[in-house]
């Protein structure tokens, strides 16, 4: 990670001359590559890109990036973002009841991993109210009910909007959000997960699998769309199990794999490093 730098992050149809057209304008402004990564899809034909530039001697600064930048894009047809380092990304985080992903995100977070402001922690039940308090962070506990769902869901919105929230983490929040409410956040809202879908849908996953005697258990992280669990995937990680293995055992599995593929998930995400395609992603990694 280098904090410090400005993330550009590019896409456009594979065409000859855009890498040197944007060291070009890099170099025509002052500035000087740090990093930079690419790939190109053959099959869908599109090109991607992911540079970090030195802020020092660059001669452009987030409000006038934007229309030095512009005819390029237009000429070669990019969707781009650019981070500059002045501003920490504000990331939400929603719970229910368990804690072990958030408390994995918390001790990350304090320990300089996850470079980003938490402004507030959200949850439909009130039991992890301390674990977030301790720490000096809001805690917002809103109830949620079939019937309420809606209202709740308007009176989360707006305490993100009052945090000026850039990120939403769920944590194990186990609730399904609206479309509407998810199209406020595109691909600005991270989950995780069991990997047994689509073979154990449902209650009891895990007692599922154990029945089946599966031999492997995983965990995935996505961005969230409005078709249940099927966002663009951003990580995901496996680990044996055996026949010795209790179902309780393999519970204990999945918790660690979730909580390091939820954080993986997380950091890909506040670096810059996910450009998202269709319902896939390209993570510079």
């Amino acid at each position: 990670m280098t904090p410090s730098a400005i993330r550009l992050l590019i896409s456009c149809p594979d065409q000859r001359g855009i890498v040197a057209a944007v060291a070009g304008f890099i170099h025509d402004h002052g500035g000087n590559i740090l990093d930079a990564d690419q790939h190109t899809d053959p099959a869908q034909g599109q090109f991607f890109m992911r540079v970090l530039v030195d802020p020092e001697g660059f001669d452009l600064d987030a409000e006038s990036f934007a229309p030095a930048w512009s005819p390029l894009a237009r000429e070669s047809s990019l969707r781009w973002m650019a981070h500059w380092p002045t501003r920490r990304r504000r990331m939400a985080i929603f719970v229910s009841r368990e804690s072990h992903c958030l408390r994995d995100l918390l001790w990350r977070w304090e320990a300089g991993e996850l470079d980003a402001e938490i402004p507030i922690v959200i949850s439909n039940h009130g039991d992890l109210r301390r674990v977030i308090e301790t720490r000096g962070l809001q805690f917002e506990h809103l109830p949620v009910t079939a019937d309420s769902k809606l209202e709740q869901e308007a009176r989360v919105l707006e305490l993100l909007a009052e945090a000026d929230v850039d990120l939403v983490v769920l944590a194990r929040y186990m609730q399904i959000l609206s479309p509407g409410f998810i199209e406020q956040y595109a691909n600005a809202i991270i989950n995780i997960h069991h990997s047994f879908l689509p073979a154990f849908a449902g209650a009891r996953p895990y007692h599922q699998a154990f029945e089946r005697g599966v031999k492997l258990i995983g965990a995935t992280s996505h961005y969230v769309t409005s078709e249940l669990d099927a966002g663009p995937i951003i990580a995901q990680q496996t680990t044996h199990v055996g026949h010795r293995d209790s179902i309780e055992d393999l519970k204990r599995k999945g918790r660690d794999l979730e909580r390091v593929v939820l954080a993986e998930a997380v950091r890909h995400h506040l670096e810059d490093r996910i450009i998202v395609t269709a319902n896939r992603t390209v993570v510079f990694d």
